[in-house]
């Protein structure tokens, strides 16, 4: 590992202890070889002031939901030195009191929790300690002689200590392994099947501290021939998206709410899972203990019946717990949180885009690192009780007590065309803001830019190349797992024109985008939506269905045409469980279906001004395309759940549609 420590930036810090602390914390954040999306923690000893002016010795240790890559000095509480040395001489300490003494010692009571690790930092005789999950270090030590192998790399220049419980626990162990220790001989902690400590009395010295002892680790795995590199397929795979659909509707059901599902195809991902030997080795158990809390003990194996795999998965699960449980826990979901899938990769599963994401990078990590401990003498993870403990700790316990509700389409799946501008951007946003991950459809190129959110996926698509659209529904698939939710938006209005001098190419035009796409779309997207969770579809019309008005056939026909089709639709599917229904809004002019231009006509046709011409229903109220959004993720929720084949207005009142 090569040192990211910059001279010039650190001298711009000024020798300021917790901005050294911050630069060096982010220093570590961007190897995920050592850290991982929250993993790891960090602290600095210093003196502040307190209320009365008073100087106090503080830990400055890194807070609760602080991630190192972009830890600012906020994530950093400060916490009364004496407090925690004090606590440190306690025989026996449970999480929840230490959650509760700590806060009580901080400095800022508005901060965020301070780490479970503070007392062991605290009581590590050095102002800046450092903590990372070190791949290759986890790795050596998950194997049978992975003590012997420490010694052998490190000699006595570190204290090793046996794997045992995070938190009080280990900090009284490191406490009682140093009472006769001479800390200056040491260069760091490995702590067995955890990770690694180093320290020193300034940042640089305790980074590259960090770095020297991986290294020497990288050095010994690469001595070895590399310990047999990871498999690597000569190609990645062609991944099924009906079969990951229907992946994510059982393990869905499994956890009792969706999840987004995310499928490693890549060279390293579908070299692991074809390994003859993967299943018998990806289920020994995780990585570090504080793995399984994101990915449980052990992963779903693929193969065969994806219903019967993941009914197996949930009876060991519930097998499991029983096994270890006391009586007074609450049994997380049984869902896996990762897979291996022969002959197609790797598989995550979150609740969200981002903690899917999260799991798919520590699977990433973890099947690399077993396979170098299964090279060097065999890959032997922590037994299932030391992990059942980490996974039903009770400060996670507490956390599911204290869960409040979940946005209403958090895990679900949307697909929605004419996304760029209008009404499609309306709903993309609310869809979004309401947890859902969101593809949208515009054959605006801006749409790839539209949202820098993981949550969304724009894709340029011209929905009357056919071609086109399968790609588009399948990357959908591919990108999030599934698909739950339709919104058939896109259309174009033409300028007003008689029957008689309507020409054949804006006929068509009109046609080919409001409805033959719109058919082609959803026929596209059915194979999927079989699968979806609560599947829904709401097909955007107009006011023009009800009540048609001259200059406008092609449009009227187009609109009517669609939902005609969706009517249709609604009576085909509802044996399968997709609702379909049809929203008819009115003078909706914040759309790219309206120019000033074309405002300006339509207000002069009737004698009045633009902003009379936009609340010219009985309401007397303007229609906007965020009202239209809203009552477009109504209408897909649990509102409508036992409502289909409806047709609502959204214009204001209009006395020609009553």
């Amino acid at each position: 590992m090569q040192s990211q420590w910059n001279a010039a930036e650190a001298a711009q810090l000024n020798d300021d202890p917790l901005q050294l602390r911050v630069y060096t914390s982010r220093l570590l954040g961007r190897e995920p070889s050592l850290v991982l999306h929250g993993g790891g923690n960090t602290s600095v000893k210093a003196q502040a002031t307190n209320l009365f002016g008073e100087r106090v010795e503080v830990l400055y240790v890194k807070g609760s939901g602080w991630d190192l890559a972009t830890i600012e000095a906020a994530g950093f509480p400060a916490v009364k030195m004496d407090v925690l040395l004090r606590l440190a001489e306690m025989e026996t300490l449970s999480d929840t009191v230490i959650v509760r003494e700590q806060r009580a010692a901080m400095l800022d009571p508005n901060g965020p929790n301070p780490s479970v690790e503070a007392i062991l930092h605290a009581i590590i005789p050095f102002r800046f300690v450092d903590h990372t999950h070190a791949d290759v270090v986890v790795a050596l030590t998950n194997t049978p002689n992975g003590e012997a192998l420490m010694r052998q790399i490190y000699g006595e220049r570190v204290l090793l200590v046996p794997y045992i419980m995070p938190g009080f626990p280990l900090a009284r162990k490191v406490y009682e392994m140093t009472r006769q220790v001479d800390w200056q001989a040491l260069e760091g902690i490995i702590l067995l099947n955890h990770g690694v400590f180093t320290f020193a009395d300034d940042a640089r010295t305790a980074y590259e501290n960090m770095l020297k002892l991986v290294t020497q680790a990288e050095a010994y795995l690469a001595s070895v021939g590399g310990a047999a590199q990871p498999a690597q397929a000569l190609q990645t795979a062609q991944p099924d998206p009906v079969a990951l659909s229907q992946l994510r509707q059982q393990v869905s059901h499994a956890a009792g709410r969706p999840l987004i599902v995310r499928l490693d195809a890549s060279p390293s991902a579908l070299g692991f899972a074809n390994r003859p030997d993967a299943a018998e080795i990806g289920t020994r158990g995780c990585l570090t203990p504080d793995h399984v809390i994101r990915t449980k003990r052990t992963p779903i194996v693929l193969g065969g019946q994806l219903e019967e795999a993941v009914q197996h998965y949930v009876q060991a699960y519930i097998a499991y717990f029983e096994a270890h449980q006391d009586g007074n826990l609450t049994m997380l979901d049984p869902a896996p949180r990762w897979g291996i899938w022969p002959g197609q990769g790797t598989v995550a599963f979150g609740e969200t885009v981002t903690a899917t994401q999260i799991v798919a990078d520590i699977t990433e990590h973890t099947v690399a690192a077993l396979q170098w401990a299964e090279a060097l003498g065999g890959w032997q993870a922590l037994p299932p009780r030391d992990l059942f403990q980490m996974e039903y700790w009770e400060l996670e316990q507490a956390k599911l007590k204290k869960k409040g509700s979940q946005p209403p389409f958090q895990g679900k799946i949307a697909l929605v065309t004419g996304a760029a501008s209008g009404i499609g951007k309306a709903t993309v946003e609310a869809l979004v803001a309401q947890g859902a991950a969101v593809v949208g459809l515009d054959i605006n190129p801006t749409i790839e830019s539209l949202m820098p959110n993981p949550d969304f996926l724009g894709i340029p698509c011209d929905l009357t190349d056919a071609e086109a659209l399968q790609s588009a529904v399948a990357a959908t698939v591919r990108t999030f797992g599934g698909l739950d939710m339709l919104v058939l938006n896109a259309g174009i209005f033409p300028e007003s024109m008689s029957i008689e001098t309507l020409q054949d190419e804006t006929w068509e035009r009109v046609l080919a985008l409001n409805l033959t796409s719109q058919q082609r779309l959803l026929q596209a997207c059915l194979p999927y939506l079989k699968h979806g969770l609560e599947a829904a579809i709401v097909g955007v019309a107009s006011r023009n269905v009800p009540a048609p008005g001259p200059g406008v056939s092609a449009y009227s026909v187009s609109k009517a045409g669609l939902t005609q089709l969706l009517r249709v639709a609604a009576l085909e599917l509802a044996p399968l469980g997709i609702r379909v229904n049809i929203l008819h809004p009115d003078a909706v002019f914040d759309t790219a279906l309206w120019t000033d231009d074309l405002l300006q006509k339509r207000a002069q046709q009737y004698g009045i001004s633009v902003e009379a011409y936009k609340r010219r229903n009985l309401l007397s109220v303007e229609i906007r395309s965020k009202d239209v959004a809203d009552m477009i993720c109504v209408m897909l929720g649990p509102v409508f759940s036992k409502t289909t084949g409806a047709q609502v207005p959204l214009d204001g009142g209009n006395n020609r549609v009553i």
